[in-house]
C-alpha cells in the first residue's frame, strides 16, 4: 500500500490513541513516564517508520533502500531511554517495567507505521492489561503487608519527585 498524506495521518491517529492509552494508565498508576512519553514515543515511532517507507516509495532506484534501517535505529534510541529510566535505590532495582513499557510502545508505533493497526491495537489491548494485573498484584501484596504490620489500608508513604511527570516509579 502506497503512503499517501491521509494514509499517514490515519496510522499517526491510531499511533496517538494507543500511546495515550497506555501514558494514561501509566501516569494513573504515578510512575515516572506517563502520558507525554508514551505519546510522544509512539507517534515518533510510526513517523520514522512512514518516512522510512516513503523513501524507498519515492526512490525506487535506491540500491540500499531497507524500511527497516530506521525502525532498527528507533529501537536503538528508545533503548538509551528505557536504560534512563532503570533506577538502583536501596531497595533494590526500579523502573523496569517503565522501560518495557516504553519499549514495547515503540514497537507498537513501528507496526501502526507499517499499517498493522489491527496488531498494534490488540497488541496495546495486551501491554494494558498486563499493567493492570501488575497494579492489582502490587495493591494485594500492600494490602497483606499492611494487615500484616496493623497499619491502615490507605497508609502511603510520600515520595520524592525525580522526573518531569514529577513521580517516581515504584515497579
Amino acid at each position: 500500500m502506497e503512503i499517501t498524506e491521509t494514509t499517514a495521518l490515519i496510522r499517526i491517529g491510531v499511533s496517538l490513541v494507543l500511546g495515550l492509552s497506555i501514558g494514561i494508565e501509566r501516569e494513573r498508576h504515578k510512575h515516572q513516564a506517563g502520558v507525554r512519553t508514551f505519546t510522544l514515543v509512539c507517534i515518533g515511532s510510526t513517523l520514522a517508520m512512514l518516512v522510512s517507507i516513503y523513501i524507498c516509495q519515492q526512490n525506487l532506484n535506491l540500491l540500499n533502500g531497507d524500511p527497516g534501517r530506521i525502525a532498527a535505529q528507533v529501537l536503538t534510541g528508545v533503548g538509551f531511554i528505557g536504560a534512563g529510566l532503570i533506577m538502583q535505590n536501596k531497595d533494590g532495582i526500579s523502573g523496569l517495567t517503565t522501560a518495557a513499557t516504553v519499549f514495547t510502545t515503540a514497537i507498537i508505533g513501528l507496526a501502526a507505521g507499517t499499517g498493522m493497526l489491527l496488531v498494534a491495537t490488540a497488541v496495546t489491548v495486551i501491554v494494558l492489561a498486563v499493567l493492570m494485573l501488575s497494579a492489582v498484584k502490587k495493591y494485594e501484596k500492600t494490602r497483606q503487608t499492611n494487615k500484616i504490620s496493623g497499619k491502615k489500608e490507605d497508609s502511603r508513604k510520600e515520595e520524592e519527585p525525580i522526573c518531569e511527570e514529577g513521580w517516581r516509579d515504584d515497579d
